[in-house]
This record gives C-alpha cells, sequence and structure tokens, in this order.
C-alpha cells in the first residue's frame, strides 16, 4: 500500500477539534516535510490553540500525525496561500513533458 501525505487543518470547538481542510501531496513525503518547515506558527502551543496545521501520513490506510503547529488567524491566511501555491506548482511540474 502507498503512503500518502496530507496536511490536516482544525480548529477548537466546544465540542473539540473539528478538521475542516485538507491539502494532498500524495506519496511525496519530501514536498510535504518541506512545505510544512516553511509554515508559520507555534510547535510548542499545538495542544492548547484554536487554530491547528497537522502533518499527516497514511500507514496501512490509518492516519498519523506526524507534526503540528498551533497559528493565528493571519498566520493560517498566509500558511494556506503557500500551501497552495506549493501544490499548483508540484502538480504542474508533474504534468509537464
Amino acid at each position: 500500500m502507498e503512503t500518502q501525505f496530507y496536511i490536516l487543518l482544525s480548529l477548537k470547538t466546544t465540542q473539540g477539534y473539528v478538521d475542516y481542510g485538507q491539502y494532498f501531496f500524495g506519496n511525496d513525503r519530501e514536498a510535504a516535510y518541506n512545505l510544512f518547515r516553511q509554515l508559520k506558527g507555534d510547535p510548542g502551543m499545538a495542544a492548547s490553540c484554536l487554530l491547528h496545521i497537522d502533518l499527516m501520513e497514511t500507514v496501512d490506510s490509518l492516519p498519523v500525525k506526524i507534526k503540528s503547529i498551533c497559528c493565528t488567524l493571519d498566520e493560517l491566511g498566509a500558511n494556506c496561500k503557500l500551501i497552495a501555491k506549493e501544490i499548483f506548482r508540484l502538480k504542474n511540474l508533474e504534468e509537464m513533458p
């Protein structure tokens, strides 16, 4: 089974954390790790914050959290822009002859 990588967006509610978005990288471990290192946020506050960004990997079809950061709304906006640009770049490079 092929390992898949994705970034998971979640926010804290009164009932717990709710996932509201995912960005998929496919099986490109290096691209996923490199992009996650560029994201703005605080890895130390990930357990108690309102907005989470998690680097996830599927192992035997089960999700595994690799890294997590906490971010502000402004950081989240900048991160989503960076993620979208990078995925666009990666997907277009894959399709070039």
